[in-house]
């Protein structure tokens, strides 16, 4: 019946649930020495019999020490310039970033908004025949290539043939 009710305090005291009665019931448990204790309560009793003995030792007292006074000289707030001024010449240059950023933003919507749009259908066509125009000489160009290409290979399978 004890060993039961040992057993249940154990489980709360492992699952950090007990209270402080509890591991005191336990400390006071195992603080005898018993012979007839099951194995699973056997592994406890060297945890509980190292807090009792490490409970009975009595620290040395500490003289009490002085702690020395330093006086600190007062701050001068110019006597670190230099942090002061590369603070501001950050500040200058994320300011100068951001600004060249957003006028190139809007360079680049302004010129695609003037650029990309037509008024008058006609010119509109134009522009896009013109862009048509200069697709199919490329693509000519390559067709071409393809073209001595497929020469050689009919005069390599003519040389394979004979």
């Amino acid at each position: 019946m004890e060993f039961n009710k040992i057993r249940e305090l154990l489980d709360r005291y492992w699952e950090g649930e007990s209270s402080l009665e509890d591991e005191a019931q336990l400390r006071s448990f195992f603080s005898t020495n018993r012979q007839d204790l099951p194995a699973d309560l056997k592994e406890a009793q060297p945890l509980f019999g190292y807090f009792a003995a490490e409970a009975a030792i009595e620290l040395p007292e500490l003289p009490e020490m002085e702690a020395p006074v330093v006086q600190m000289p007062p701050p001068r707030p110019w006597e670190h310039w230099m942090k002061y001024a590369a603070i501001f010449l950050m500040a200058v240059g994320v300011g100068y970033a951001a600004r060249s950023f957003q006028s190139r933003q809007e360079r680049i919507l302004f010129a695609d908004a003037n650029h990309d749009t037509y008024n008058d259908p006609q010119k509109a066509f134009a522009a896009t025949q013109k862009a048509l125009q200069l697709l199919a000489k490329n693509l000519n160009k390559g067709t071409s290539q393809v073209q001595k290409l497929s020469y050689f290979n009919e005069a390599t399978e003519k040389l394979k043939a004979e």
